[in-house]
């Protein structure tokens, strides 16, 4: 049986309204971005405000969609998704950043940084360096950050080298240079994905780890590991950075805008973490945790030792002349 005019007339538009629907789908550039950042979290909170900023600049025409709380895997399962193409961008904490490019090693010397005003002025110094050679790489770095000071939590307390060497410390898994990091200091490494760090604590095949202290709080690693050493090991620094075939996709109008959202949401973030991170300390000071205050002959301690190992490290070996600008940064 044939369709009257009017049915055949109502099918054409319906079909032809298929195709328009269909059509505004596919124009829209989907960038997905991972993190182990959990979800409530002030770094995810960073993000959602990119997410919305870059929705309002494109029109919507570009969807930033977010993995939170690792659960796409850990950093370097995450940069392997990348490398296939299967993920676009990552929120990525310092200690995995040299597995897409290792010039960013010289951004992780321990006991290096006194201040994060002292960590501004040189990361700033050596960015566009670091970036260059990080596009090279296939990447491109939308924000810097950093998640805190890395401090040591452990079973019991940590005052000298000597003290943290018999424990098993956690290292996250695949970050390499982190490891040699602590080998080269002596320490006992357990390589372990962050998601796994938690019941690691709790069952004891762990029994110390190196994370800020506001990272701590939110996964109540801190209860596990209820000695803080009273020391900024390092910053941990972090980075937004996507795939330059991903970033390619945007439009290039809406690029200025974009990155300009990214440092924006970055920069508040940053001031947020510098106030949570003292009244983390506080919270777990009264949930129980006990700071492990040093003298300033164990610190200096700690220092010499960290500083003895640094021409083996990353930084020094594959990359001297940008070690040796650090070096100069430090002391100018």
């Amino acid at each position: 049986m044939s369709l009257s005019c009017s049915a055949r007339s109502f099918a054409a538009w319906f079909c032809f309204g298929l195709v328009l629907v269909a059509a505004e789908v596919s124009a829209q550039t989907v960038i997905k971005l991972g993190t182990v950042a959990p979800e409530g979290s002030i770094w995810h909170d960073a993000l959602l405000e990119m997410r919305d900023q870059w929705r309002t600049i494109s029109a919507g025409e570009v969807e930033l969609r977010i993995y939170a709380g690792g659960v796409l895997g850990g950093e370097d399962e995450m940069i392997r998704k990348m490398q296939r193409r299967a993920l676009d961008a990552l929120a990525i904490s310092g200690s995995s950043l040299p597995l897409i490019n290792s010039t960013v090693e010289c951004l992780q010397l321990p006991l290096f940084f006194e201040s994060y005003e002292d960590l501004d002025r040189i990361r700033g110094a050596i960015a566009p360096e670091l970036e260059a050679s990080i596009e090279e790489s296939g990447y491109k770095v939308l924000s810097w950050a950093e998640a805190g000071w890395v401090h040591f939590f452990a079973k019991s307390p940590v005052r000298t080298p000597d003290d943290l060497r018999p424990l098993r410390l956690w290292v996250s898994a695949g970050s390499l240079e982190t490891e040699r990091i602590a080998n080269e200091l002596g320490f006992r490494t357990v390589p372990l994905p962050i998601t796994d760090m938690l019941t690691s604590l709790q069952t004891g095949l762990i029994e110390a780890i190196d994370v800020p202290p506001l990272f701590a709080l939110l996964d109540r690693s801190y209860q596990a590991a209820p000695f803080m050493t009273d020391m900024r090991f390092a910053p941990l620094n972090a980075a937004t950075v996507i795939t330059r075939t991903a970033w390619e996709r945007v439009p290039e109008g809406y690029r200025t805008g974009f990155l300009e959202a990214a440092h924006g949401a970055v920069e508040r973030m940053r001031e947020g973490i510098h106030t949570a991170e003292a009244e983390a300390i506080d919270e777990m000071i009264a949930r129980g945790l006990t700071v492990v205050r040093l003298e300033p002959a164990e610190i200096e301690l700690w220092r010499k030792e960290a500083e003895a190992v640094y021409p083996r490290l990353g930084c020094a070996r594959e990359h001297p002349a940008l070690f040796a600008e650090v070096m100069r940064l430090r002391n100018p």
